[in-house]
């Protein structure tokens, strides 16, 4: 998804809090125009990081808009805490590069496993079974579904 401009933005907008991970410059070249920013940076999306995304989140006032960059895993891991703080979709910008690894749920023990080799299957990291992924993201559970990959052969 490219960056939006702050013309790009609807008007009434307060501020942005543009958040990276990783070690790339991330939000930097994202434009809010003559808007309040707050950058925050981190290293990646831990439940630390994660904690203090949802600590800058509950206390900025209506009307912000969230902009996360980084990898894909931690970008969607952030977007599930702003859509746990009240975020709506049209509130929050993502940029990532959806070649990385993907975070799978598995529906099973609700657990999440982290796919390094997109596409393929992968073995659920808390009750084992063997999961096949979908496109279906949940911005909630900030993961990919999953499913039992061979649930229809016959044991």
């Amino acid at each position: 998804m490219p960056p939006a401009t702050g013309a790009g933005l609807e008007p009434g907008f307060r501020g942005v809090i543009c958040a990276s991970f990783g070690a790339t410059g991330g939000t930097a070249e994202h434009d809010t125009g003559s808007q309040p920013r707050h950058d925050l940076r981190f290293h990646s999306a831990t439940p630390q990081t994660l904690s203090g995304l949802r600590n800058v989140l509950g206390t900025s006032q209506v009307g912000v808009r969230l902009v996360l960059a980084g990898p894909p895993a931690d970008v969607r891991a952030a977007a599930a805490v702003a859509a746990d703080c009240g975020l709506l979709d049209e509130e929050v910008t993502l940029l990532s590069d959806d070649t990385g690894p993907r975070v799978i749920y598995c529906p099973h023990c609700h657990a999440t496993t982290v796919d390094r080799l997109a596409g393929s299957e992968v073995e659920c990291q808390g009750c084992a079974t063997v999961l096949a992924t979908t496109e279906h993201f949940s911005r909630r559970k900030g993961a990919y579904l999953g499913y039992a990959a061979h649930a229809e052969e016959a044991s």
